[in-house]
C-alpha cells in the first residue's frame, strides 16, 4: 500500500537549501521514492494553513518512506535542511 510523506518547507538561506536538494533528492531513488509535488504555487482552501513549499513523495509502503527518512544517505541532506530551513513533515498511508 502506498505511503506518502508530505513537507511544509520555509527556506531561510535559499543557496543552503539548494544544497540539500542536490544531495538529498538522488537519495529517494534507492528507497522507491519519487516526487509528485516539489514546491509548486499552493492555495489554502479550507483552514488557516498558510504553506510555504509543499514537497509531496511517494512510495510503495510505509516501511520504505521510514527507511528513506531514516537513512545514512538522507541524514547528511537533513542536516543542511534543518541548518537553511524550517520544516514539518507527516508520513501518511495512502489507499
Amino acid at each position: 500500500m502506498s505511503a506518502y510523506i508530505i513537507f511544509d518547507i520555509e527556506v531561510h538561506d535559499q543557496r543552503g537549501y539548494e544544497e540539500y536538494r542536490r544531495l538529498g533528492a538522488p537519495t529517494l531513488a534507492t528507497y522507491g521514492g519519487r516526487f509528485l509535488v516539489r514546491g509548486g504555487e499552493a492555495h489554502t482552501i479550507e483552514g488557516s494553513w498558510s504553506p510555504k513549499r509543499v514537497i509531496v513523495l511517494e512510495f510503495d509502503s510505509i516501511s520504505q518512506a521510514r527507511a528513506w527518512h531514516q537513512s545514512a544517505e538522507y541524514q547528511a541532506a537533513r542536516e543542511i535542511r534543518d541548518r537553511t530551513a524550517h520544516s514539518v513533515g507527516i508520513i501518511v498511508q495512502g489507499t
